[in-house]
């Protein structure tokens, strides 16, 4: 039996780090960043990382899959305002399960963490099926970017 700890693996080396400016429509009526646009700004860095390391989720739907966040966590640390440049640090954890797994921290212009955080995708078939196993196309780019 495989037990849980055994399947995650440290953070690999496949990391993408981008920049988002917080815009005006993000912000509430306190003046800072809403708490749930700090999921988009995951999303901002998922989709930098699937550009700079050839996976994103146009590769899935091409290849017959599509990806669903089934977990996602997020822990505020320092306040964001509007006109902020944040850095959003993408890092790949690197999993036996049929998994894409991220986890995140976002910078301010202070190099002071603001928010940490973690992304769980798990792969469906066209049938909308649970995928136990790797699909091909997933684990063809496992091994082609070295975590195989």
């Amino acid at each position: 039996m495989i037990r849980k700890k055994d399947l995650y693996k440290e953070v690999s080396p496949l990391v993408e780090v981008t920049e988002v400016r917080v815009r005006f429509n993000e912000t509430d009526a306190l003046g800072i960043v809403w708490h749930g646009n700090y999921l988009t700004y995951f999303e901002d860095g998922r989709e930098a990382f699937g550009r700079k390391y050839k996976i994103s989720y146009l590769d899935a739907i091409d290849n017959g899959y599509v990806t669903p966040i089934v977990s996602s966590s997020c822990s505020h640390k320092v306040t964001v305002k509007y006109g902020d440049v944040l850095r959003v640090e993408t890092s790949y954890i690197n999993t036996q399960a049929a998994k894409i797994i991220f986890k995140f921290k976002i910078y301010n212009q202070k190099d002071e963490v603001v928010c940490t955080g973690e992304t769980v995708q798990v792969f469906l078939d066209k049938e909308g099926n649970l995928c136990l196993q790797l699909p091909a196309f997933y684990e063809e780019w496992k091994r082609t970017v070295g975590l195989l």
